[in-house]
């Protein structure tokens, strides 16, 4: 009966009241980081937490080449994190329902109409886009 998939989620652990819980993106520059630039695109630096099967990473667990690009410093926990594998990349969003802080299974849909500017959600639209934001190679110009 333990709903629990791994060791690295923070879910039990955390002690955190619902009326602090949140987290700090990263900031990065988009000549150096162009990927998690992109990533963390936000209108704020700071998103309300929420919980899920997976709510957080323990920043102990997290692989030195994973990159974190939310945390919660206080609580020693990572939110959402980006790394590669083979010709890929995959990221991970800690939590379930941006604007819904407990959101159950049989929960109603949330609305998303009523929540146009949620930075939680922006996040998820940003990992939606990214497969579309290809680099162009760029034509050289031959001097004579």
């Amino acid at each position: 009966m333990e709903y629990e998939f791994s060791d690295i989620d923070m879910t039990t652990q955390r002690k955190i009241p619902k009326n602090e819980d949140v987290f700090v993106l990263f900031e990065f520059s988009a000549k150096w980081d162009p990927v998690p630039s992109m990533l963390c695109q936000n209108h704020t630096q700071v998103v309300k937490g929420f919980m899920g099967q997976t709510t957080s990473f323990k920043k102990d667990l997290i692989k030195p080449e994973v990159l974190v690009m939310g945390e919660n410093k206080a609580a020693n926990e990572a939110r959402y994190i980006h790394g590669e594998t083979g010709k890929g990349t995959w990221t991970f969003y800690g939590g379930h329902d941006p604007e819904d802080y407990q959101h159950m299974v049989g929960d109603p849909p949330t609305d998303l109409n009523l929540h146009p500017n949620s930075p939680g959600y922006r996040l998820i639209l940003n990992n939606v886009l990214f497969p579309a934001a290809k680099r162009r190679s760029r034509k050289r110009k031959k001097f004579l």
